[in-house]
């Protein structure tokens, strides 16, 4: 049996994206037992993908180099064994633990200095490789070889019983009433939020056509949550910062709708395959879209668009705000194509 650790990105977003090496490395070691090294608010999403062995908390914070932490960590995974480690971010301090530890093979990217961490390091060629999801199975191939295609799509399943017993816990039925479910925040910044007031405008226009709208995100997206229900939207429930991501992710499967921006929970609807809306602003699909034949991806083609700027750099934010309920709402019910990109500004 070989032992693979993963040293797993930051974002659930990312993390979800990396499922599909998991099955690449399942395929290549049938017997292999990964672990993965990660932080604890991706854990539960981690410890839901079947070729997850075992979650290792990662506790050190987001930018923190911790040096010597980081090699007490190293000298505790000595012990177990590992053949082989796989990094999947490409900064220099997410080598360390692996190479603290003694793995014998360390594969990843080069970038940050990381020569020597790393003793089978890869050059990544971006054009070749646009999607992050390509990126990370590179790494699960021997050095040299190309990637297997088609690249699986993220898979999750959620059972009946964890519907069950999450609906129960927060007092919520799945009738014959259609469910939409909205994720109004995104952790990386501001330009990547659908406006608050026309999330508000397409929740009462959806209850209007007879579906329960639910909110959800982390404890920073409360406010926004709470705002859209002062808009006129007393029915609905906001469940923004009363969820944990093993809630959100079966509130999810219960959906026959989402409306989501670019963000994690994005990623998590899209394993699921529920039908979605995904909307994107200040990102962009061609490297982050969400793997799912149900999402449909609603984007302006703006000169300004994308940027990857956490905030407008120009102080209008054209790319969200012409980005109207009303064309939205006009792409419900959800067709098969998976990305949809105007060439011009919706009227």
């Amino acid at each position: 049996m070989i032992k693979i650790l993963v040293v797993a990105p930051s974002w659930i977003g990312d993390a979800m994206l990396a499922q599909p090496m998991l099955v690449r490395l399942k395929q290549r070691y049938p017997d292999a037992q990964i672990d993965m090294l990660a932080p604890p608010w991706t854990a539960a999403l981690l410890r839901q993908m079947p070729e997850v062995n075992a979650v290792i908390t990662n506790p050190f914070p987001h930018g923190a180099l911790n040096l010597f932490a980081r090699y007490r960590l190293g000298r505790q995974l000595r012990t177990a064994g590992y053949h082989k480690a796989i990094v999947l971010p490409n900064s220099f301090k997410s080598a360390l633990v692996p190479f603290f530890a003694r793995i014998p093979q360390r594969t990843g990217f080069v970038g940050e200095m990381r020569y020597g961490l790393l003793n089978d390091t890869r050059k990544l060629k971006k054009s070749a490789l646009p999607l992050m999801v390509e990126r990370f199975a590179q790494l699960a191939e021997a050095l040299g070889d190309a990637i297997q295609r088609p690249i699986p799509q993220p898979k999750l399943h959620v059972s009946a019983e964890q519907q069950r017993n999450t609906l129960k816990k927060f007092g919520l039925t799945v009738t014959q009433q259609s469910i939409a479910v909205f994720c109004p925040g995104a952790e990386y910044g501001p330009a990547k939020r659908w406006p608050v007031a026309y999330f508000a405008q397409l929740a009462q226009q959806m209850h209007a056509q007879g579906y329960s709208v639910w909110l959800i995100g982390s404890a920073k997206d409360k406010e926004i949550g709470d705002k859209i229900v002062a808009l006129g939207n007393g029915d609905c429930q906001n469940l923004c910062g009363a969820t944990d991501l093993a809630d959100a992710l079966v509130l999810l499967s219960c959906a026959d709708l989402v409306v989501s921006n670019d963000s994690g929970l994005m990623h998590l609807a899209a394993a699921l395959d529920r039908p979605m809306l995904a909307l994107y602003g200040s990102s962009s699909p061609r490297f982050t879209p969400p793997l799912s034949t149900q999402a449909r991806v609603l984007k302006l083609e703006l000169p300004c668009s994308p940027c990857f700027k956490r905030e407008c750099p120009l102080g209008h934010f054209n790319c969200m705000v012409k980005l109207t309920p009303h064309y939205v709402a006009q792409h419900i019910p959800i067709a098969a194509p998976l990305i949809i990109e105007k060439r011009h500004e919706p009227a």
